[in-house]
């Protein structure tokens, strides 16, 4: 007598065992969510500390400022090198700008990381001294670095400065100052640049309390085609003075463009009274003037990381405003 099995539909069948390759189990999905974030942040830290710092980039900009009539200018912002000895790459990088050769070159400050830095700055800045420059300083040229928690860098609002090791910062002055540099701390003056008028003023470091606007307030020249200011952190108190003595055109840094930049958010801080939208980049400041904020070459030597936020050098062409 032959019996007959019953075929049990596929779609009734039972569920083979995760030994038999099914679902697997929430633990493990768990355990690889984990895994692929931590390979990412991994990832990301090294590319913010190994990579991006090194990635100098230069960053070109039109800006109509200048008076009507006049003919366009070139102007190399430079700000924040923060350097130290040995930085060959840095150093090679910023002293190759002199093939720009622009008209007019300015160094918002915080060149300075390192006791034995002079000469290293001096090096880096190479050829660009034979050409017209201004100078004002940041924190950075009169006190070094000192290890802090990182917190304390992504604070809402900038904590008072630790200060480290004095810096030679007479000696950076004399090696500008003697090629020609002029020195715009809490000072002014008017260039002659290929025969236009250029005024100039600046602040000396906002951020340790050395600015004195008061030594240079007042209208701006109103004979110049350009009136540019210059100030190493963008407080918005020195900003408001400058705008209205009317000046056009205002370069600033400090903020190294948040130096930690999320998308879709941009900077987390700004490290000075500026508002985060303007911590990197050309905004308006008032009804009349520009202000352009260099993200900077460099990076405190116990922070060195940069994300979504490349060291820059900037070139500002300055243009004729439209009739």
């Amino acid at each position: 007598m032959m019996i007959r099995l019953p075929i049990m539909p596929a779609s009734t069948a039972p569920a083979p065992g995760p030994s038999a390759g099914g679902r697997p189990s929430r633990g493990r999905t768990l355990a690889a969510a984990a895994g692929g974030l931590a390979l990412t942040g991994v990832a990301t830290a090294a590319w913010s500390t190994l990579v991006e710092p090194r990635a100098f980039t230069l960053r070109r900009v039109d800006l109509p400022v200048l008076d009507h009539g006049a003919w366009p200018i070139r102007v190399l912002h430079l700000s924040d090198l923060h350097i130290v000895p040995d930085q060959r790459r840095k150093i090679e990088w910023v002293s190759a700008l002199a093939d720009l050769r622009p008209d007019l070159v300015i160094n918002t400050g915080d060149t300075l990381s390192h006791l034995r830095a002079v000469p290293t700055a001096l090096a880096a800045f190479g050829d660009l001294l034979d050409l017209p420059g201004a100078f004002v300083f940041g924190n950075n040229d009169f006190y070094a670095p000192v290890p802090k928690s990182p917190h304390r860098y992504f604070m809402p609002r900038s904590p008072a400065p630790i200060r480290g090791t004095s810096l030679p910062w007479q000696d950076l002055r004399a090696g500008m100052a003697e090629r020609g540099w002029i020195d715009l701390n809490n000072a002014k003056t008017t260039i002659d640049l290929r025969g236009q008028r250029l005024a100039l003023a600046g602040v000396n470091d906002a951020y340790t309390k050395r600015d004195h606007y008061e030594l240079i307030e007042g209208p701006a020249d109103q004979d110049a085609v350009l009136r540019l200011g210059v100030t190493h952190t963008p407080e918005p108190r020195i900003l408001d003075r400058f705008a209205l003595d009317g000046y056009d055109l205002i370069l600033a840094g400090h903020t190294h463009g948040g130096q930690i930049r999320v998308p879709g958010l941009g900077a987390v801080v700004t490290n000075c009274g500026l508002d985060r939208s303007r911590a990197r980049g050309v905004s308006r400041w008032g009804s009349h003037t520009m202000l352009n904020v260099s993200a900077g070459l460099g990076t405190s030597p116990y922070m060195p990381m940069r994300l979504c936020c490349r060291p820059e050098a900037t070139l500002l062409t300055l243009r004729a405003r439209p009739a």
